[in-house]
């Protein structure tokens, strides 16, 4: 028997926007009925919205999470040894990036297990689009850290590193953190690099904006608690 193909199944990045899900992904989305998801309420909710299941109480779910132990990964993957096709499901976004389904893709792949990422929308690539930044050269560097002395030094360093080979650096940020990581890159920043705040892309109340540090600083917006990136460019 083949083994069942892994897909990398995308996720809105905002409320109340499925539009954005490709049809290729309405079309596929019927022939998987096993999910490997971050949190098993929400997964439900958002395949119940697309309304192509007869009863989402037919499908089966499993959590795949940053804390899931590598031994675990067999099991959780057995559908696909039974030729049964298995999603990937991410909370935002697509599975893989700043996501713990890369774990799942590393072990199809250890197991030559094939993998189909589907297109979705992606905060960090949409971001940057809209930022103005250097498109060619830049670097996703997750969350930067919660203490404010490690947060100062780490933005000097990739500032310092977005000097040396003209690279844009692209942080996100839990949104109830989003006041204090924006006043962190205000501070640290030199007043010339540029810095871009990316406030719920694709939502109904999208915010994409550049401007010089020294430009922020003279009018400091209070961002909302919704998803964001921040990027910059020295």
């Amino acid at each position: 028997m083949s083994p069942g193909t892994l897909y990398l199944i995308p996720n809105v990045i905002a409320e109340a926007t499925l539009e954005v899900i490709p049809q290729q992904v309405i079309k596929i989305l019927p022939a998987i009925s096993h999910f490997l998801v971050e949190d098993v309420r929400t997964a439900r909710r958002y395949l119940s919205s697309l309304k192509i299941y007869p009863s989402i109480e037919a499908l089966h779910f499993e959590v795949l999470n940053k804390d899931t132990p590598a031994n675990h990964l067999a099991s959780l993957m057995s559908p696909l040894s039974m030729g049964l096709n298995l999603g990937v499901l991410s909370e935002s976004g697509c599975p893989g990036v700043a996501d713990p389904g890369a774990l799942a893709v590393g072990y199809a792949h250890q197991q030559g297990i094939r993998v189909v990422p589907l297109v979705g929308p992606s905060s960090i690539l949409l971001s940057l689009m809209a930022s103005g930044l250097n498109g060619q050269q830049f670097a996703f560097h997750g969350y930067l850290p919660v203490d404010a002395v490690a947060r100062t030094k780490k933005i000097k360093e990739l500032e310092q590193e977005s000097k040396l080979k003209n690279q844009t650096q692209l942080l996100i940020e839990t949104p109830y953190r989003n006041n204090a990581v924006f006043e962190s890159l205000l501070k640290t920043l030199q007043n010339e690099t540029q810095l871009t705040v990316a406030m719920e892309v694709t939502g109904i109340s999208e915010s994409i904006q550049t401007r010089s540090v020294n430009e922020w600083k003279k009018n400091k917006p209070n961002w909302p608690k919704s998803p964001a990136v921040f990027l910059f460019l020295a």
